[in-house]
């Protein structure tokens, strides 16, 4: 079994409906717009906070807090999802000093963090204020990922990776490139093989834990995302390099059943734990696809495929209906093997779990009194999905699309 059929539940018989797909972005977009409080931010929602988390205490980095719900707002208003919307004056500066204390207060001191650090926060300035300044300032916090241990995307150089990349699609400068590059030949230092497997993989010092996740977020396929956005900037040696063990892993750690395709976990799960199978974003056949969407080679395409039609054979997640481990979030897949492959079939999935999704949104709102303001994790990341399947084109907020914030 590919799936645990106990996390997921029956697609909702709901037609595509372009109204409701817009009337949804704009009741989220006015929904958190309105729970904004200055100096407060957002509240955590009650899905998000861990055991001893403070529950009054507004969580702010890009993956789940503060910082995600102003990418968000900004960018569907620059895309044109909510032209007319009136947002306030987010203060980027009070918000990364918010994000440090909050870092603090969880014991770490990772600042220059994609998704739960300084990073993500100085992108969206940059983006307002491309200076000097804060292009050093930048720079300084990919260097400073060169060595993490997590070696993934949320903590690690990985991170890094994609941001020099985005840095450099947005304003083309010779430092992002160069960064690109050191991240690159470092993570290649940093790999293993396995004979078991017969491909590469690294290892992540997580949480303190070391783990071998090959995942769309902790584990090896967000690598290979950042590696194959960055391939132009790597030189073509580097990048065959890349591109070989790429497939090879992912080749080797696929699982093939009856037509469908999924990953384990992990490569090397602990002693005596059996492998896990999940079918969502951050671990599973959708974060495969959406990840390797963008390969520049056919090698894949049969997986891909296989992988897809296990996301549909799977059904919305009954997590919810987020983008991380969400219903919106293995949509994404369909959107991406839409524009790789051409085939409508994928779009017309994609705005099915879409109509299912807001379902899930809106039930969940209306039985806990409140919606969930976080953009890997909530209901801002939903209407990015929404907007996606609107105008039938991919794009992973933050993963695959940053600029225009």
């Amino acid at each position: 079994m590919l799936f645990d059929p106990t996390r997921h539940e029956p697609l909702g018989p709901a037609p595509w409906d372009e109204a409701r797909a817009r009337a949804a972005i704009a009741a989220i977009v006015r929904d958190a717009v309105g729970a904004y409080r200055p100096g407060r931010w957002w509240p955590p929602h009650p899905n998000d906070l861990g055991p001893g988390d403070d529950p009054t205490a507004p969580f702010t980095p890009l993956y789940f807090g503060a910082a995600g719900v102003v990418w968000a707002l900004r960018h569907l208003r620059a895309v044109g999802a909510a032209p007319e919307l009136a947002l306030p004056d987010f203060d980027l500066d009070t918000l990364r000093a918010d994000n440090r204390a909050w870092l603090r207060a969880q014991g770490d001191t990772d600042l220059g963090s994609y998704l739960m650090g300084d990073l993500g926060i100085e992108l969206i300035a940059w983006g307002d204020d491309p200076s000097p300044g804060r292009a050093d300032r930048l720079q300084a916090l990919i260097e400073n990922l060169a060595d993490h241990p997590a070696r993934e995307l949320m903590w690690g150089a990985p991170g890094g990776l994609l941001a020099a990349s985005l840095l450099h699609e947005y304003r083309p400068d010779p430092r992002w490139a160069a960064l690109a590059r050191r991240l690159s030949t470092r993570l290649e230092e940093q790999l293993h093989w396995s004979e078991a497997f017969g491909c590469h993989y690294w290892q992540q010092d997580l949480y303190g834990h070391r783990s071998t996740y090959l995942d769309a977020v902790h584990g090896f396929v967000a690598t290979a995302h950042g590696l194959i956005r960055s391939r132009h900037l790597l030189g073509a040696e580097a990048w065959a390099r890349w591109q070989a063990r790429i497939v090879q892993t992912v080749a080797r750690t696929a699982t093939v059943e009856g037509g469908l395709a999924n990953w384990r976990c992990e490569l090397i799960e602990p002693a005596g734990r059996p492998p896990r199978w999940l079918m969502q974003f951050c671990h599973g056949a959708p974060g495969f696809v959406i990840c390797l969407a963008d390969l520049p080679t056919p090698e894949l395409d049969a997986l891909l495929l296989a992988a897809g039609e296990a996301v549909w054979a799977a059904g919305p997640l009954a997590k919810g209906a987020n983008l991380c481990h969400g219903t919106a979030g293995n949509g994404c897949a369909f959107l991406a093997l839409h524009r790789r492959t051409g085939d409508a079939r994928w779009l017309q999935r994609a705005r099915a779990f879409a109509m299912h999704a807001i379902g899930q949104s809106d039930a969940e709102a209306e039985r806990l009194g409140r919606r969930r303001h976080s953009l890997w994790t909530g209901d801002p990341g939903l209407a990015c999905y929404l907007w996606n399947c609107l105008r039938a084109q991919p794009g992973f907020p933050t993963l695959d699309r940053f600029y225009p914030v």
